[in-house]
């Protein structure tokens, strides 16, 4: 039978307060509890064990043998205890455990991440990536970046930047295509996901008729940041979000050959349940964030 079954812990927890100070009152005092409520766990505990734990006299208590022998263990206990916590509190206090899309984490936080940690040298950054958006219960992320709306349940979140498209391909695949001058001129290239819903969208936005793209072979490489490397390696045209890819275009690793953008309403944010708010490591991170993210904002409308 489990410890926590036979005998109440908190009565133990009475125990360790009475012998410590010799008082039934002043374990009260110290517990927040009743008189009433300490003799009554005491009663619990002598019950559960079989032998009495306190002699009661006039105005004072004594301990019996069987209490002298379970004091010192019972302390031990409770001190291994508290030094448990103390310590995953302490782990949790000085880690900061971030979610994000891979491409979020590739493109953008893993250039930027050296700042913040200047900024936080006392604190430890673990990040870890996934495309599915993650359950904080039971998840050991405290925060995460994620592509949507917006509005989840229980979460607090911060807008960062919009998600806009448009199609991206190699230098080396527009000549090999004989140029690209007008939108349907990309169907000369091989679309490295042409189930992309954001390609219609675009196509629209461009004020062309999306054509019919189901004859084409369906890959699809899970995330936008593995269909760029494809689209710099000349393998095909992907449709991708130009503020990630700023080194690549200025550099003519890319080509974006349309400037217009679309967009299905999705944005990045920074997410992290309501009960976290407050904690000084979820508050440095999204200063920080939220800080870069609004000067980049005001350098471009500048």
């Amino acid at each position: 039978m489990k410890l926590s079954r036979r005998i109440p812990l908190n009565a133990l927890h009475v125990f360790e307060a009475v012998a410590r100070l010799g008082s039934f009152t002043r374990a009260g005092e110290e517990l927040g509890l009743t008189q009433t409520a300490v003799s009554y766990q005491i009663k619990l505990l002598e019950e559960g064990i079989g032998e009495p734990l306190f002699l009661r006299r006039p105005r004072q208590i004594a301990m019996t043998e069987t209490g002298l022998r379970m004091l010192p263990k019972v302390t031990q206990g409770f001190t291994l205890l508290a030094e448990a916590l103390a310590e995953a509190q302490e782990g949790s206090r000085d880690t900061l455990h971030i979610n994000a899309t891979p491409t979020f984490a590739l493109q953008w936080l893993s250039r930027h991440l050296g700042a913040f940690q200047l900024r936080h040298a006392a604190l430890a950054v673990r990040l870890s990536t996934t495309q599915e958006i993650i359950d904080f219960s039971r998840e050991p992320a405290d925060l995460a970046l994620r592509a949507g709306r917006g509005q989840w349940p229980g979460l607090r979140e911060h807008r960062l930047m919009p998600i806009d498209f448009s199609p991206m391909l190699s230098p080396t695949l527009i000549e090999a295509a004989g140029g690209i001058e007008h939108p349907l001129d990309l169907l000369k290239t091989r679309l490295i996901d042409p189930g992309d819903p954001w390609w219609p969208i675009w196509f629209k936005a461009m004020g062309v008729p999306p054509p019919d793209l189901s004859g084409m072979t369906q890959s699809r490489m899970g995330a936008q940041v593995y269909e760029a490397g494809l689209a710099m390696a000349g393998q095909g045209t992907a449709m991708l979000t130009p503020a990630f890819y700023g080194d690549d275009l200025s550099s003519g690793r890319l080509v974006q050959p349309f400037a217009t953008t679309a967009s299905e309403g999705q944005s990045y944010f920074l997410v992290y349940p309501e009960t976290r708010a407050n904690l000084p490591k979820i508050r440095h991170f999204r200063d920080w964030i939220v800080g870069e993210f609004a000067s980049v904002s005001a350098a471009s409308s500048g």
